[in-house]
């Protein structure tokens, strides 16, 4: 397969990836709609920068020996199943705005970017479900003689492609007509998205 029915091919099934629901998509919700738009933005970097792991160990062939080493997908399901159902806990647990406004608006000014970006890193970096997408997306697009720089190529194009997405649904769910609309109800919002969250956890760690 030459590079741009590679390219054309991975544009495709990874578009449709990046639209379907998963902890990406919740984490970003929530946070633009509880902490507005840079929030949103920079856990949508930060998700894009895990995203850049899987391609990393992907490009050095590391999927297939993830893939295939039944207890390094268990450690990894275990790890990431705690980790969604810790950042669940957090929403599950927020209370109603009339009741924390200040503490609400402190916490938005105070949080470093890095510690945003770094909840996005980890939601991506800790999903397993990743590790089997990108072995199932590279087998059929790449083989033992495609050259480094174009998988490299691909990998980059991805990344930027998750970037660009939730980047976009960073912006929408904080433009004010429709924020307002949501922030009356903002603490319920944390709670299902922390739910979410949470029931994926349990499901990540079930294996199915």
């Amino acid at each position: 397969m030459d590079f741009w029915q590679g390219f054309w091919l991975i544009t495709g099934v990874h578009f449709l990836a990046c639209m379907s629901p998963g902890p990406d998509f919740v984490l970003v919700s929530q946070q633009s709609l509880s902490r507005g738009r840079a929030a949103g933005l920079l856990t949508a970097l930060g998700i894009a920068l895990g995203f850049g792991v899987h391609i990393i160990y992907s490009v050095l062939g590391l999927v297939t020996v993830v893939a295939q080493s039944a207890t390094l997908l268990t450690v990894i399901k275990i790890v990431g199943g705690l980790y969604l159902i810790y950042i669940g806990y957090k929403g599950l647990t927020a209370k109603a705005a009339g009741e924390v406004a200040e503490i609400r608006a402190e916490k938005m000014t105070v949080e470093p970017a890095w510690k945003i970006i770094w909840r996005g890193v980890l939601c991506n970096v800790l999903n397993p479900k990743a590790v089997v997408y990108m072995l199932s997306l590279f087998t059929v697009v790449l083989s033992p003689t495609t050259p480094l720089w174009q998988m490299a190529a691909y990998g980059a194009w991805m990344t930027l492609m998750l970037f660009v997405w939730f980047g976009l649904v960073a912006l929408m769910l904080s433009v004010p007509a429709v924020n307002r609309r949501f922030q009356r109800f903002g603490h319920w919002i944390d709670r299902v998205c922390g739910g979410a969250l949470a029931l994926l956890g349990i499901k990540v760690m079930s294996g199915s």
